[in-house]
């Protein structure tokens, strides 16, 4: 029987009390209640758990541009006036989907340095699988804020990694395209990016199954674009084989995983209609090949669901069953009425996707 796979959890206190802004869908909140889900299920108990550090400036500027860091590093609610033109240079404010909260650059320096302690405990072998739920903003580019996320902790993890692996693989089961990490390792053969996501009038709108990378990078990016209402068992059919190609073919040295639950049955942004045994099948699928994996989380904007969802999978990592009624918490009205973990598929949601458009 193979040894037990060592399993490292990434946290830090402070990351949600963050506060985008009242009419926001991201909600940083959703942190909290997935600790403390962690916590009343028993499972911190089977990982190791680490405070991780904060990431500097010189951390996040091996991916992002100096001045993008420093303007994040100086902007705060009280000087907006005072830098109106890097806000439009660097997609940020209130007429973007980026603004600026009190405590913005502290929050992206927190969910990066999670990101990389668990990329460096891989590379040094220390754990098998690390975990940081905070991570996975998958939509920041090198010099520009996009879709919720500023500091893109995900490309910066990989960068770590390929310090040590030639190859690194990036998988991405988010309902958005992970466009900001396949755009900045197009041209490099030594990471392939793999993304199911909905595609046609829908943020980012990149993703065709035509965008396979340029130059070195030609034919490692592999995109599944789909429609709405996606099921479980359409999921997992198109996941699992293709998943295994890239396995045999690419044969990575690590694995990250972004994990974003806006996949999910009934999410305030998302369009699919994943349960959460169809979600977490993929993360089991992922660690069944025994690759050291960094696990991240992503997008995800139903908050109960997404703690529900995260929490489930920390059990998955752990190959640890867990009960289906919630155990008392400090959230637990949140998960009225049924107080349940588990959640069902719309019933009245169409999948759209045929058995043609997915071949």
């Amino acid at each position: 029987m193979p040894s037990k796979q060592r399993v490292s959890y990434f946290y830090q206190p402070d990351v949600g009390h963050f506060y985008y802004g009242p009419s926001h869908p991201m909600k940083p909140h959703r942190l909290k209640l997935t600790h403390h889900l962690i916590l009343s299920y028993n499972l911190y108990r089977h990982m190791e758990c680490y405070r991780p550090h904060p990431a500097s400036v010189g951390e996040m500027t091996s991916f992002h541009t100096d001045e993008y860091v420093q303007f994040l590093h100086k902007i705060h609610p009280d000087n907006l006036r005072h830098y109106q033109a890097g806000m439009a240079k660097f997609n940020v404010g209130e007429y973007t989907d980026c603004p600026v909260f009190d405590g913005l650059y502290e929050f992206t320096s927190l969910y990066t340095g999670a990101s990389l302690d668990g990329a460096v405990q891989l590379n040094n072998g220390d754990t098998d699988i690390a975990v940081n739920w905070s991570g996975g903003l998958h939509h920041a580019k090198k010099s520009e804020a996009s879709g919720f996320c500023y500091i893109n902790d995900i490309v910066l993890a990989i960068l770590e990694l390929l310090r040590v692996h030639a190859r690194v693989l990036y998988i991405d089961i988010d309902v958005h395209h992970g466009d900001g990490v396949e755009e900045a390792f197009y041209c490099t053969d030594r990471v392939m990016t793999f993304s199911l996501h909905k595609y046609g009038d829908f943020f980012p709108g990149t993703g065709h199954s035509r965008d396979v990378g340029a130059r070195e990078g030609s034919g490692f990016s592999v995109n599944a674009p789909l429609t709405s209402g996606m099921t479980d068992e359409s999921y997992i059919a198109l996941f699992t084989p293709v998943l295994e190609k890239i396995m045999g073919v690419y044969q990575p040295g690590a694995i990250v995983l972004q994990c974003g639950a806006d996949s999910l049955a009934g999410d305030r942004l998302g369009c699919f209609n994943l349960s959460l045994k169809g979600h977490a099948a993929c993360v089991k699928t992922v660690k069944s090949y025994r690759v050291p994996t960094l696990v991240l989380g992503g997008g995800g904007y139903t908050i109960r669901n997404v703690a529900r969802c995260w929490a489930y999978e920390t059990s998955i990592l752990l190959d640890r069953e867990i009960e289906n009624q919630i155990p008392y918490n400090d959230y637990y009205e949140y998960y009225a009425p049924d107080y349940e973990l588990h959640l069902q598929p719309e019933i009245a949601r169409e999948n759209l996707n045929t058995e043609g458009s997915l071949t």
